[in-house]
């Protein structure tokens, strides 16, 4: 081992802040020396492992910073000392590996990316490339102009991977999602949970048809997957029902009816005879379940792209009545051809903090609607 990464890795524990092993790390990156900076973070790795003292949190610290300082400097020679000590043999965190799938992708040019996808030599596990894969996709990177990519991500001894349902193609509706952007140091996303003051209010006095409740179990729970991290890793609660109408319903008449509902996030509606329901796009319904699933809550940080986009295509896929395994064209056609609305913080249930989601689905019959809504809070 290098002497001056043992002298490092020996000397972490005694450190109170780790302002001086960041900057150093810089440098030698700066002078060229990014061998040396995934050496040390495959040291510094194999010791946090290692050790059974829990006042260690210097290990974990230094060993991201290095990692994201790698990951986030553009060029291929970074990308494969990244590839290096992301692989390291004591790292085994999937959530890590997904984490910097998204970074990668974020930060790099789809040809400095190629040696992900070259096997063999490069190291690469299967579950960087699933995620890469599908988080240049929602970018929009023009992956198939990059030989090495193009034919991994067309092979087919990945289908049986969770993220081999999804299209490597987006949707007509998966636009302009909410992705973060990376540094070293931080990560930066805007979430938008906020309702659109531009969309379309709708409300006003109409025949309020007779709803039977249709809701089960599996509904509940698919509907629930792109909020479900709200739930399990923070504060968060969630409510997804279904219902059929005994006739058409015109948009004027959703709020009076869904107060009828007994849905627990509408309550308590101020004895107003109608709330704030705006009327919204299938991109704008996607872009909130995306931002719920990917950035997640008040206490965590979700599932990063390309599993929030498959969180995301579970949930909006049950909001219309049908499965996520249902083609590509299917799925656009039903989403498309529901209407949607948003009742996000319309009442005391929702926390009104940053993560409140309220969503209407209505079939095109106008007999048939789905009701998801989620709120959190720190």
């Amino acid at each position: 081992m290098n002497p001056r990464i043992q002298q490092i890795v020996a000397g972490l524990p005694r450190l109170k802040d780790l302002r001086k092993l960041d900057k150093e790390a810089e440098q030698r990156l700066a002078d060229g020396d990014a061998v040396f900076v995934a050496d040390l973070a495959i040291a510094v790795n194999a010791e946090a492992v290692g050790t059974t003292t829990p006042e260690t949190w210097q290990y974990d610290a230094a060993y991201r910073f290095l990692l994201r300082l790698l990951a986030t400097t553009p060029g291929r020679h970074h990308v494969e000392q990244t590839l290096r000590a992301l692989v390291a043999p004591a790292q085994s965190d999937q959530k890590r590996v997904r984490f910097f799938a998204s970074v990668l992708a974020a930060s790099q040019t789809p040809e400095d990316l190629s040696p992900v996808f070259t096997g063999g030599g490069s190291g690469a596990s299967e579950e960087l490339r699933a995620c890469l894969v599908h988080e240049l996709a929602l970018r929009q990177t023009p992956i198939d102009a990059i030989p090495a990519i193009r034919r991994w991500a067309g092979s087919t001894h990945w289908r049986h991977h969770p993220l081999g349902l999804l299209p490597p193609k987006l949707a007509a509706f998966e636009k302009d999602p909410a992705l973060p952007q990376y540094s070293a140091r931080r990560s930066v996303v805007a979430t938008p949970f906020l309702s659109d003051s531009k969309a379309e209010t709708v409300g006003g006095a109409s025949h309020v048809p007779a709803a039977t409740e249709v809701t089960v179990e599996a509904f509940s729970a698919n509907v629930a997957t792109a909020v479900q991290n709200w739930v399990e890793d923070s504060n968060g609660r969630v409510e997804a029902r279904a219902f059929d109408l005994a006739a058409p319903v015109e948009p004027d008449a959703l709020p009076e009816l869904l107060r009828t509902l007994g849905l627990e996030s509408l309550r308590d509606t101020g004895g107003q005879p109608a709330f704030p329901l705006a009327r919204i796009t299938a991109v704008q319904a996607w872009r909130l379940l995306f931002a719920a699933a990917s950035s997640g809550g008040a206490y965590n940080s979700g599932h990063f792209g390309a599993y929030g986009r498959l969180h995301a295509w579970r949930s909006i896929a049950a909001l219309v009545g049908t499965v996520a395994e249902t083609s590509l064209e299917q799925l656009e056609q039903q989403v498309q051809a529901w209407s949607w609305f948003d009742f996000s913080g319309a009442t005391p249930w929702f926390e009104k903090v940053a993560w409140d989601l309220g969503l209407v689905a209505v079939s095109p019959d106008s007999q048939h609607l789905t009701v998801l809504a989620a709120t959190d809070t720190d």
